[in-house]
């Protein structure tokens, strides 16, 4: 997979583990939040991952993928090296990425 193909929106499947503690774990579809600029220079993308078993919280934004509805887990978003992605499996709506961009300068806002 070349870099310059990863897209900030994109869904792909990532394997998460090995991890430790209350770390979202095993191989799971996560949204790439990093911007394309970085995508296409870097060979680690930064994803947050998608969950289905998960309540609302503040930072966990609602999205439906693949028939099935969810959450894009803002607090648990990671940077990973290109080799943990399985593959890709589509992109996240244009309004459900919206959300999870706002959210994210919610959280790192002074």
């Amino acid at each position: 997979m070349k870099e310059a193909d990863v897209r900030r929106g994109q869904i792909y499947l990532v394997s998460l583990d090995p991890t430790t503690g209350r770390e979202i774990k095993k191989t799971r579809p996560c949204v790439v939040v990093s911007p394309d600029e970085l995508n296409a220079h870097m060979r680690t993308y930064i994803v947050a991952p998608l969950t289905t078993g998960s309540h609302a919280y503040p930072f966990r934004i609602p999205c439906r993928f693949q028939g099935k509805t969810g959450h894009v887990v803002l607090d648990q978003i990671r940077t990973v090296d290109r080799t943990r992605l399985v593959k890709r499996l589509g992109r996240l709506s244009a309004p459900a990425l919206e959300r999870s961009l706002s959210g994210l300068v919610e959280m790192f806002a002074p």
